[in-house]
């Protein structure tokens, strides 16, 4: 997975002395300060950051740290004061006005958050406008349009008037106009906040099912972690025009950079974004296939517990055995291979905590961890989940 955009050393600035404001910032001066002495509004600084193709991108921060300014940047509806970003190898700063016109044209689209959307088309007319512009055929356009009205889910109401739709409804017609051009880049700007609840989920969900049939890069503001570490593939936290932190929903949980992270992400859903490797542990009581009855009862008695894991020799994970078991296997002369029971739960090191929670509930024993190559390589117990939780 390649790099679609690069973001290098890039500012935005407002007014005042900018090169004394930036000589300022790099003495340690904060925004205040900068501001004070020269008259300039830090707006971003010293933005460094890589995008790559296919991810969702989540930008979040309070009001005003400058995550819909950045976003601004990648269409050029800001223009960075100094700094490069660079789509597919190429300068966007310093692209001729024709190069410019195609990138925005054909490889960027905005989803707003106040939908945007023209109220004198009905719903099928806001879909087909982009292509109109770029001079497609009735036909095509058409077909498009249909095809992207059908992914987002709003078959039967192509020639609705757009007053008529509820704001979910018009969201959904302002994606499917955005993903009529093609675009290798997907901008949406708080595009759910002014929706209720309900509405909000579902077209959280909705933008999974659809990122999933069209693989195009997505980079999305909010202001709320656990949107943001619902639908995010890596999520870069701002404060003041800075990017304090970019990491996985998960390694931003479990090793926040500092202070003012650990804070900010204080409410999400920790459940939702840790994963079982971070919770799961060595097995006390391994078997192996080939081992005898009485050698299991004895490393159960040594730990003293009542069941034991039973693999092969190259640790791919065959069951569970119990002290029961083991002793009526011993006294009738029978192998491990006979009595393990290979009926029981497994689950992957990425499976989410939040998947687990019932299945752990109602598990006889801790629950196996394996790998692709169905290798055991840890169990998950009740105390665990229930302590992440």
């Amino acid at each position: 997975m390649g790099k679609i955009l690069e973001v290098r050393d890039l500012y935005k600035l407002y007014g005042g002395e900018k090169k004394q404001a930036v000589k300022l910032g790099k003495e340690g001066k904060d925004k205040a300060e900068i501001f004070k002495e020269t008259g300039v509004t830090t707006a971003l600084w010293n933005i460094n950051l890589d995008i790559n193709e296919g991810e969702i991108f989540v930008i979040i921060g309070l009001s005003g740290c400058g995550k819909s300014t950045l976003i601004r940047c990648f269409n050029l509806l800001n223009r960075p004061t100094y700094g490069s970003i660079t789509f597919k190898g190429k300068n966007i700063n310093k692209m001729s006005k024709k190069e410019e016109y195609e990138y925005k044209r054909n490889h960027i689209a905005m989803v707003f958050q106040n939908f945007g959307l023209l109220s004198h088309r009905n719903v099928i007319g806001n879909v087909e406008y982009g292509l109109e512009i770029k001079g497609e055929n009735k036909e095509e356009r058409r077909k498009k349009a249909l095809e992207m009205i059908h992914l987002v889910g709003l078959d039967g109401l192509e020639n609705t008037p757009i007053n008529n739709l509820s704001g979910g409804m018009k969201q959904r017609v302002g994606i499917a106009r955005a993903l009529a051009n093609s675009p290798d880049i997907l901008l949406m700007d708080e595009p759910f906040s002014a929706l209720d609840p309900l509405v909000r989920k579902d077209l959280q969900f909705q933008l999974l099912r659809i990122k999933k049939k069209v693989n195009n890069t997505i980079i999305f503001i909010t202001h709320d972690i656990n949107e943001a570490f619902k639908i995010g593939d890596r999520v870069a936290i701002m404060k003041d025009g800075k990017i304090i932190q970019i990491a996985t929903p998960e390694e931003m949980t479990t090793s926040p950079a500092n202070e003012y992270v650990q804070n900010f992400i204080e409410n999400a859903d920790r459940k939702k974004v840790i994963s079982v490797k971070n919770i799961m542990i060595s097995p006390s009581s391994l078997i192996k296939v080939k081992d005898s009855p009485s050698f299991a009862i004895s490393v159960m008695r040594n730990n003293s517990i009542s069941s034991a894991y039973v693999v092969s020799e190259d640790m791919e994970y065959l069951g569970v055995i119990t002290i029961e078991e083991a002793i009526k296997a011993k006294n009738q002369n029978l192998k491990i291979a006979d009595i393990v029971n290979g009926n029981v739960d497994k689950i992957s090191p990425d499976t989410r905590i939040s998947d687990i929670i019932e299945l752990s509930a109602n598990a006889k024993y801790p629950i196996g961890v394996v790998d692709d190559d169905n290798t055991l390589v840890g169990i998950v117990t009740k105390a665990d989940v229930l302590s992440a939780v």
